[in-house]
């Protein structure tokens, strides 16, 4: 059996909706458990959650125009992978950095996933889903420049503290 590339656009479209509702649900959760430590950090990831709020809506009608629907299975595995995610860090002291690690790990799989859906709108001839997957793309992209910028200070912050609780003996 064949498969189109109209049929691969759709699959990867659906799993792009799965993606977003991962991210949105991770976002969130992370900024909850962050904001003690990085307010900014906290801050801008509710926003971006927001953002993949939006970009999963975009993506529920893009694949709603082609005929299709989303997975509800693929959106529950993202929902518990996000949750698995965003709660990795529950046991270590260096959680902020380590979840500052898998934002920007996930911005570029997003990044990815939007260029890799660009070419197959091309192929499929579907330019309204080239246009929702080229803002997509400029969003994740300014929120991996941001998260680059934020790593190094965010990182040197978190030893500085640290440094000083064991000098402390906390």
């Amino acid at each position: 059996m064949t498969t189109t590339s109209h049929e691969h656009l759709m699959h990867w479209l659906r799993d792009a909706h799965a993606m977003e509702e991962q991210a949105e649900d991770m976002l969130a959760k992370t900024a909850s458990r962050v904001a003690d430590d990085s307010p900014e950090f906290a801050s801008r990831l509710r926003d971006h959650a927001s953002v993949s709020k939006v970009q999963a809506q975009h993506l529920r009608e893009c694949i709603a125009r082609l005929g299709g629907d989303t997975s509800a299975l693929k959106d529950l595995a993202a929902k518990a992978v996000g949750t698995a995610q965003a709660l990795s860090g529950l046991f270590t002291s260096d959680e902020v950095v380590k979840a500052a690690l898998a934002v920007y790990t996930f911005d570029h799989m997003e990044i990815g996933s939007y260029r890799s859906l660009m070419a197959a709108a091309q192929v499929a001839g579907d330019p309204d889903t080239l246009r929702m997957c080229e803002l997509h793309l400029a969003q994740e992209q300014e929120m991996a420049l941001w998260m680059e910028s934020l790593l190094p200070g965010l990182t040197q912050r978190f030893l500085r503290q640290s440094d000083l609780q064991a000098q402390s003996g906390a």
